[in-house]
């Protein structure tokens, strides 16, 4: 369908019912939105914010049918909506995002093809379909190195380390069921960023500042801003999302993932197309929200200035850390704390999260970790 301009008072319909999901429904409900939630299981974290739920798996066309008969405009908030129920719904109804940048990033190897397509560098890589493939690739790669399932994955699974070549039959009759994989070559980085870019159907984009990314047992813990790193190296990392985002003529929002070297290489690790888990501190510490900027762009309305007010630390809440951090909360009367309304606190799954906004990082990441609401083992 053509581009359209989608005033408030209409409904925003998002497949997915996650932490994504509820927060670009309040964002859309600030605007004055209605919204609506496609979720296999009742009362998710969107639908208790939404107008109106659809209970259905994101393969039902009858389902995805319903939210768009309820819907004015369509967008998704996490990577796993069926792709082909995304092309179908792009046809039938509207979905800016469209489908096809969806089915690039759930192939991990689509995704660094095309990536490598617009002259950006990717961590060097082999795919691996069978025992010799996988052989042949860590022999060309060395070792360490990184096997990772194609497709599906995210926060550290679907991934091992592979660190010498005597094992590989052990790997592979573990990982078998769950290939084709990808090989990478273990990168030595000094830091990880990322970078949330919004861009309109107009050609309007805009970049957030660069996030830099702490990660424990694969899972984002701690998202700092600005990044720690020299100037020259962040404006690299916005030029290469916006250049990834016009390449792909994106609508909505996009989340570059880079690994930084030594020297100040930058490699792209990864992409996301929705907004971002290393984003939450725009809620509070930028002109405009992620959510809200994205909202803008799938409703075809001008972006808002994504400039960084003040510095800011995130950290998110796991399951593991649910109780800590409400009996410590009062130790952060300057955070600002978001718990996503999940029915089970369980072991690695993001609750929630803190965003403080601080002129002083090293001491804020100090009363972070003094405060032992992250430590698993007390």
């Amino acid at each position: 369908m053509t581009d359209q301009r989608i005033e408030p008072g209409r409904t925003i319909g998002i497949l997915g019912g996650g932490q994504l999901g509820r927060m670009m429904a309040l964002a859309a409900k600030a605007m004055g939105y209605r919204t609506a939630t496609l979720e296999p299981k009742a009362d998710s974290p969107c639908a208790q914010v939404s107008d109106t739920e659809v209970i259905a798996d994101y393969t039902d066309r009858n389902g995805a049918a319903r939210l768009a008969a309820l819907s004015d405009v369509l967008t998704y908030e996490f990577e796993n909506i069926d792709s082909d129920t995304a092309s179908w719904l792009e046809w039938e109804t509207y979905l800016p995002q469209g489908g096809d940048l969806l089915a690039i990033t759930q192939d991990r190897r689509q995704e660094k093809k095309a990536v490598r397509s617009f002259g950006v560098p990717t961590v060097p890589y082999k795919t691996a379909e069978t025992a010799d493939e996988l052989q042949k690739a860590v022999e060309e790669l060395g070792t360490p190195c990184v096997m990772k399932t194609a497709r599906g994955g995210y926060d550290g699974k679907g991934q091992q380390v592979i660190t010498d070549r005597t094992n590989l039959t052990e790997v592979w009759s573990e990982m078998e069921a769950s290939r084709p994989f990808v090989i990478e070559a273990w990168i030595p980085f000094k830091a990880e960023v990322s970078v949330v870019v919004t861009r309109t159907a107009a050609g309007e984009s805009a970049a957030f500042p660069p996030a830099e990314n702490i990660h424990k047992d694969g899972i984002l813990h701690t998202s700092i801003v600005p990044a720690r790193l020299e100037p020259e190296v962040i404006d690299h990392a916005k030029k290469t999302a916006l250049l990834l985002a016009e390449s792909f003529h994106l609508i909505g929002t996009l989340a570059v993932e880079m690994f930084v070297t030594d020297d100040g290489f930058l490699y792209v690790n990864e992409l996301a197309p929705r907004p971002h888990n290393s984003g939450h501190y725009t809620i509070e510490a930028c002109e405009t929200s992620q959510f809200e900027q994205h909202i803008r762009a799938i409703c075809g309305l001008p972006l808002g200035p994504a400039g960084l007010l003040k510095p800011a630390v995130m950290v998110n809440i796991l399951g593991q850390h649910v109780k800590k951090a409400r009996e410590k909360r009062d130790l952060f009367p300057d955070g600002h704390w978001h718990e996503y309304g999940k029915d089970e606190a369980k072991q690695g799954r993001k609750m929630g999260h803190v965003t403080v906004l601080t002129d002083d990082v090293a001491g804020t990441l100090k009363r972070l970790d003094q405060s032992g609401i992250w430590r698993d083992d007390t």
